[in-house]
């Protein structure tokens, strides 16, 4: 999900800037060269999955993948959402430069929750593997549109119905991420499982 350019007061984009410019140091110290594949890979995921959109009022919905990226790359989602964000705003006019911090907080944020709510469950392995994947899908999208909804609502009271549209017209995305990333987690289980079991490097991140 996107919020377009010219919608956001300026408090809302400089605050959303900052919080995505930590969120993107602490993550650049979790990334090292033997993951950087794996950060590039998650990141294309994550943008390819973004380029069906369904417009929304002032944002869009849309396939998003961030609950998998997070319980997989922890604070390194930061840095690897915001890249595919950047190349979506360049190439496709999807958001845009002004709202890039805004609309990466957005999706980084829940991300990071997910790793650490969901990760535990993650590296269990068996149905809880499943579960946390469902979650992870369904918990990082309902999230995301719990926030875009905030910004919306701190810009203009104008935009609080809006930002009840946002979260609603979300709920069936929430379920069909949670099962995409569901079948994604048995997928990974089966053909590179070690991803699932990194440990953690002590900045949220996993090695």
């Amino acid at each position: 999900m996107h919020i377009s350019e010219g919608i956001l007061a300026a408090p809302v984009l400089i605050g959303g800037g900052l919080l995505t410019a930590a969120g993107t140091a602490v993550g650049l110290r979790c990334i090292d060269t033997e993951r950087i594949m794996s950060v590039a890979m998650l990141s294309a995921a994550f943008f390819v999955a973004a380029l069906i959109h369904v417009p929304i009022g002032p944002g869009s919905i849309h396939l998003i993948l961030n609950g998998l990226l997070g319980m997989i790359l922890g604070w390194a989602a930061f840095p690897a959402i915001l890249t595919a964000l950047l190349l979506q705003a360049v190439l496709f006019q999807y958001g845009g430069i002004v709202v890039l911090g805004v609309n990466t907080l957005l999706q980084a944020l829940p991300a990071v929750l997910c790793y650490y709510v969901l990760r535990p469950w993650l590296v269990r392995g068996g149905r809880h593997q499943k579960i946390a994947g469902f979650l992870g899908g369904f918990l990082s999208v309902f999230v995301s549109s719990v926030l875009m909804a905030l910004s919306l609502a701190l810009t203009d009271e104008g935009f609080v119905q809006t930002a009840k549209i946002v979260v609603g017209a979300n709920i069936p995305i929430m379920i069909i991420e949670g099962f995409i990333t569901m079948f994604a987690v048995s997928f990974i289980v089966k053909v590179q499982p070690e991803i699932l079991v990194w440990k953690s490097n002590g900045h949220g991140g996993v090695l």
